[in-house]
């Protein structure tokens, strides 16, 4: 127990929110796209980026370099208000499956008419997304960086024990 105390006391041990990326796929429909990434603009207020497939599948449609989503990540506050209001979308339960061995947490909406304060809008229909967050502590830059990069021990890593603590103290999400 006393070890507990210590981590919580220790800063460098305190789980952060790093990021949380809004993603929505379409497929191969050009149109469909552009009305998801006015949507995701709508929604999180920042200019999504539009991915390409890596490779060609034949039974879906897609061929290699064809535009098939857009995506969007969100960092600081922006992030914050989000996941905010996406766990809102979802009543703040949470699968312990969507939480990965890394710390990072998974989730889908079906329709993107579930997040508070959206509207219907013919013009550009209903979209689902994925939500992806991601955790860090204090020190993952050492790990990123250009200059003197250096591995991470195990302390500085986050695990789904600690993610899934971290979001049932910080947004009181209920874990099932």
């Amino acid at each position: 127990m006393s070890n507990e105390v210590e981590i919580k006391k220790n800063i460098m041990q305190r789980v952060k929110l790093d990021k949380v990326v809004v993603h929505i796929s379409v497929g191969g429909d050009w149109n469909k796209l552009q009305k998801a990434a006015k949507l995701l603009e709508e929604i999180t207020g920042q200019k999504p980026i539009i991915k390409k497939a890596k490779r060609t599948i034949k039974s879906f449609g897609i061929s290699r370099n064809q535009p098939i989503s857009a995506m969007v990540t969100l960092r600081k506050d922006k992030a914050k208000s989000f996941l905010l209001r996406a766990l809102d979308a979802v009543d703040y339960r949470i699968k312990e499956s969507s939480f990965d061995e890394n710390g990072n947490l998974a989730f889908g909406i079906s329709e993107h008419l579930m997040l508070p304060d959206v509207r219907y809008d013919p013009e550009i229909g209903i979209f689902g997304m994925d939500i992806i967050v991601s955790l860090a502590k204090p020190g993952r830059r050492v790990k990123l960086r250009k200059y003197r990069r250096s591995r991470l021990g195990k302390n500085a890593k986050v695990t789904k024990e600690e993610a899934i603590e971290f979001f049932k103290s910080e947004f009181n999400v209920e874990v099932i």
